[in-house]
């Protein structure tokens, strides 16, 4: 009885350090406020940030093992995912700074920093997005083809909101589930 009573003490010990060491310093802990207008902007900048607080809790505490994880040899595995995320958050703020998009190196960086670095370009597309009443102006660029801010939507922000679920998918399955006190129909984090 002590061994299960030792345990289970240590287990929630565990815990309550692991809520108090969170990165809540990075964007997407909690969404933010929603805007009290609906534009083409603040519409377009809440999905974004719909998308950056599913990936913040989609990434966060992952371990090297499930970085490692995938089902099978013809998937990507999680860290291959979060690169491929990471080259998605690129391409609509590329958008929204108006420059063509270009191919980034990110082999010499740790997960850490890919996640922390995906998750300040969403912010920054939101912001730009959330003081923008025209999305015309920003285009998805690739060499010399140009393609409509509606190719954003359905293209990179729809496939890496796919992905931020599949992650959270794969970490189940590698046996570190999603932290269970967050609301995503909410956007918080229950206390």
């Amino acid at each position: 009885m002590k061994i299960v009573l030792t345990g289970g003490m240590l287990l929630m010990a565990s815990l309550i350090f692991a809520q108090k060491d969170m990165d809540t310093t990075l964007p997407y802990y909690e969404i933010p406020q929603a805007s009290e207008i609906y534009t083409a902007g603040t519409v377009a900048a809440r999905m974004v940030d719909g998308l950056g607080f599913r990936y913040y809790w989609a990434t966060e505490g992952l371990t090297e093992t499930d970085l490692a994880y995938s089902p099978s040899s013809e998937v990507r595995s999680t860290g291959e995912t979060i690169d491929h995320i990471l080259n998605l958050s690129y391409v609509v703020l590329d958008a929204t700074l108006k420059q063509p998009n270009t191919k980034r190196d990110f082999s010499n960086s740790s997960f850490e920093e890919k996640r922390k670095q995906t998750l300040l370009n969403l912010k920054q597309t939101a912001d730009i997005l959330r003081a923008s009443n025209d999305l015309s102006d920003y285009k998805i660029v690739f060499g010399e083809r140009e393609f409509p801010f509606w190719n954003a939507i359905n293209g990179p922000l729809a496939d890496a909101i796919w992905h931020a679920g599949q992650i959270a998918s794969f970490r189940r399955s590698s046996g570190n589930p999603i932290n269970s006190n967050i609301s995503q129909f909410n956007g918080t984090v229950k206390q």
